[in-house]
């Protein structure tokens, strides 16, 4: 198996010993996401629905980088830090993320990196 790294200014660095992304045969694995804004590498201000548009663009940036959009992202998974932010997230996912929808997963957790209300990996398909 080989596998590539994938990496763009246009998507904030990451912030410990891990990739962008990695491709591998078919597949693009993005790593988790969180709102940060790749000019100041820095955590956005705004509400979770700021946030979610945040990591969605920081997403299409790295699947830019494959000549790929959100419309080919097959799986998510997002976590958040508050299941009651659960409508406001959907708001802006459905927004970015076409029909047919990729399958999802969403849980809560008590914390995510500095700070950040949400966080969201991708699986794409190319």
């Amino acid at each position: 198996m080989s596998k590539t790294q994938i990496s763009t200014k246009e998507a904030p660095a990451a912030v410990g010993p891990y990739s962008q992304a990695i491709r591998t045969a078919n597949l693009i694995f993005v790593s988790g996401q969180i709102p940060i804004d790749p000019a100041t590498n820095q955590l956005i201000a705004g509400d979770i629905q700021a946030q979610t548009t945040q990591i969605c663009h920081n997403i299409a940036q790295i699947l830019a980088t494959q000549n790929l959009t959100l419309a080919d992202v097959v799986k998510t998974t997002v976590f958040i830090t508050d299941m009651n932010q659960f409508a406001k997230v959907n708001e802006i996912y459905k927004q970015h993320f076409p029909e047919p929808c990729p399958a999802r997963s969403c849980v809560e957790v008590s914390k995510l990196p500095l700070g950040a209300a949400i966080e969201i990996e991708v699986i794409a398909a190319c």
